[in-house]
């Protein structure tokens, strides 16, 4: 699959098939001339004597400090030098394509002034694969300086990368793909390191995990309310649309569509007349999470097709201006929202799965076991899914306010957006882990029931759980279990089952 990038068009969803999977990437003829015409003013302003900062200048408390002409190829790679300091663990592969792609095409707006083969190279490192090593931790957010630097490192030939499944020295990588390490040259060195690309790119791959999170906690719900015997009427369009949440009566749609053929159909309102809040609120308490996707997908999009450099070039005016265009507040208190809606969800989730154990809500037996007494089945697992939502429980608490003044007291605003963006993926992984735990005791509880007729998507769902878990009809360790359940949740082939059934979100 091929794809042209021009900087101004690149989707979240893109982003993420980019960074996932074999896209082989060109870019626009009309973005490769604008960065020319840019890369031309850089030179007419080198030997100019206005102060331009990371260009005729240095950095951050140096700002004071002439950079000259003789010496912008050492300046450069001193500044990636001084930069590289951040700290472990090394970011994934998919996590560093990502990386690569957000700061590719933000390159491409012909804001920045860099060199064509730095550009080039971007493209490069992502079509054959060459992945930098990328410590993960050390950005507050304000630009990912320290992070960024790595790329730089190995596009000069140093430090290490990840190629064909190894990590091997960078000079080894662009040796086996006939590539030459760049020479930097005025205003190449800031422009590797100073962008927010770590926290776009990871933060376009944490969307998309949100968005299919969504889709399967709809589908668990659909498959533990048959479990549970319970009231779908809150489903019906009518309320929704009285309501007028757009994402509540999306996400009811899709409910409905997934329990189109369920014996609940038929039942009108069952005999508890309102379910426990977990179930009867599931559409709008899933709903809330596509809020704050909705919310974020138009700002982070802007942040992948728009300039985040300091300063910026304005060509028309020939002109490089100081400028905040690297503070992303906005967007970062996005994924704080983020963050707290998954939590909402996680929660009913681990409601739903405490019901669906208790005789009193499901006129079933004690802890979904096959013959009480007997067979423990579902009775410690409530520690370990109550757990994980203790850990959602702190992930949630904002971190984008957590921030020193530094560089001499010149940066006194921060974000922490990839520590944001990082707690925030591992509240959605955990919610996975919740949800899974759900499936197994939703179709648990439908084995008990026997020979319901379940929905489309419930019983797709059903298939898929039964397919890696077998109903406990004796106790057995379910570590395995657990895991089994998180990866069909998190399959590809579950998503393009119940999106052929409720469409996507």
């Amino acid at each position: 699959m091929k794809m042209i990038l021009d900087g101004r068009n690149l989707t979240l969803e893109e982003a993420y098939r980019i960074s996932t999977g074999n896209v082989q990437l060109e870019i626009a003829g009309e973005a490769i001339e604008q960065l020319q015409k840019t890369r031309d003013l850089v030179y007419r302003l080198a030997d100019s004597d206005v102060p331009i900062y990371g260009f005729t200048v240095g950095v951050g408390w140096n700002k004071d400090k002439h950079v000259f002409g003789s010496y912008f190829e050492q300046y450069n790679r001193n500044l990636i030098y001084a930069h590289c300091c951040s700290i472990g663990p090394a970011l994934s592969e998919e996590k560093v394509r990502a990386v690569l792609l957000a700061r590719l095409n933000t390159l491409l707006s012909a804001r920045t002034g860099i060199q064509l083969e730095i550009v080039d190279m971007y493209k490069e490192f992502l079509n054959r694969g060459i992945h930098p090593v990328i410590p993960a931790r050390g950005s507050v957010g304000e630009g990912d300086i320290v992070n960024l630097s790595h790329v730089g490192l190995a596009m000069i030939g140093e430090g290490d990368v990840f190629y064909k499944g190894s990590r091997v020295a960078a000079m080894e990588a662009l040796n086996a793909e006939g590539l030459k390490p760049i020479v930097l040259g005025p205003k190449d060195g800031l422009s590797i390191v100073s962008s927010n690309a770590l926290a776009a790119g990871t933060g376009a791959l944490a969307f998309e995990k949100a968005k299919r999170l969504v889709e399967v906690a709809n589908a668990v719900y659909a498959l533990s309310v048959e479990g549970l015997d319970g009231n779908i009427t809150p489903l019906r369009p009518e309320p929704n649309a009285a309501r007028r949440m757009k994402s509540q009566i999306l996400c009811a749609e899709g409910m409905r569509k997934l329990l189109d053929g369920s014996y609940l159909e038929k039942k009108g309102i069952t005999k508890t007349l309102q379910d426990p809040l977990g179930f009867r609120c599931a559409s709008a308490i899933n709903g809330t999470v596509l809020d704050a996707l909705d919310y974020i997908r138009e700002l982070l999009t802007i942040q992948l097709n728009a300039t985040d450099d300091n300063p910026c070039i304005i060509l028309e005016n020939e002109e490089i201006i100081s400028c905040c265009n690297f503070e992303i507040t906005n967007w970062v208190l996005g994924f704080e929202m983020l963050g707290q809606a998954v939590a909402h969800l996680a929660r009913s989730a681990c409601h739903r799965t405490i019901k669906l154990s208790t005789p009193q809500f499901t006129n079933l037996s004690r802890f979904l076991s096959p013959r009480e007494g007997e067979v423990q089945a579902y009775q410690t697992i409530q520690k370990p899914f109550t757990s994980l939502d203790g850990e959602i429980r702190h992930l949630m608490n904002p971190a984008n306010t957590d921030y020193f003044s530094v560089a001499g007291d010149i940066e006194d605003h921060a974000t922490n957006a990839p520590y944001v963006i990082e707690k925030t993926e591992k509240i959605i992984d955990n919610a996975f882990y919740i949800l899974g735990i759900e499936a197994m005791h939703a179709a648990q509880a439908v084995d008990l029931r026997a020979d319901i007729e379940m929905g489309k998507g419930s019983k797709l769902l059903y298939d898929a759980i039964r397919a890696k878990v077998p109903f406990l009809s004796i106790d057995r360790p379910l570590t395995p279990d657990i895991q089994a359940a998180y990866e069909v949740l998190k399959s590809d082939a579950l998503l393009d089952g119940l999106r052929t059934i409720a469409g996507g979100i």
